[in-house]
């Protein structure tokens, strides 16, 4: 079975590479927000999904390992994909789109909340290339007032 990668598996191969990343989070209103930088390597895996395994800091100064898998599914239309991390049990199952200018990827999930023990929320990450050595991560959570969220920003920058 030899599937030919389409446009969509080429569009991930642009984040194939050795990445460095700050990001923070917000705290509390009127505080600073925290700060935590980390590594990424992004491998291709046969032209058709990409491994981005990542390493970097969490809250209390801890170290976390972290493991995103994405792909195209020509036969759903949809970019598919995993997240797990060193840091919790949950397995995070993406499902997303790239949008009209092709700059944007926005992948849909559902996990635990940060505040309720048992309780799930939808989440949504955003993969927006900046430019071929700059991208950014954005993570939101739709509130149970129906607005989403943003709690974590991450810049991506290309080691040379």
């Amino acid at each position: 079975m030899k599937v030919e990668p389409q446009k969509e598996h080429e569009w991930l191969q642009k984040l194939v590479g050795e990445w460095t990343y700050e990001s923070e989070c917000p705290t509390e209103p009127g505080k600073s927000p925290e700060k935590f930088a980390g590594s990424e390597t992004v491998r291709s895996l046969g032209g058709l999904w990409i491994l981005c395994e990542g390493r970097g800091e969490m809250p209390g100064g801890e170290m976390a390992a972290m493991l995103m898998t994405l792909g195209y599914d020509p036969q759903k239309k949809q970019y598919l994909g995993t997240w797990v991390g060193s840091m919790m049990t949950h397995l995070w199952v993406y499902a997303g789109s790239l949008d009209a200018e092709e700059k944007v990827l926005t992948l849909s999930t559902e996990g635990p909340t940060f505040t309720e023990e048992g309780k799930l929320a939808k989440y949504k990450d955003v993969i927006e290339i900046k430019n071929p050595n700059h991208r950014i991560l954005t993570s939101h959570m739709l509130g149970d007032d129906g607005e989403w969220r943003q709690f974590m920003t991450a810049n991506y920058r290309r080691k040379t």
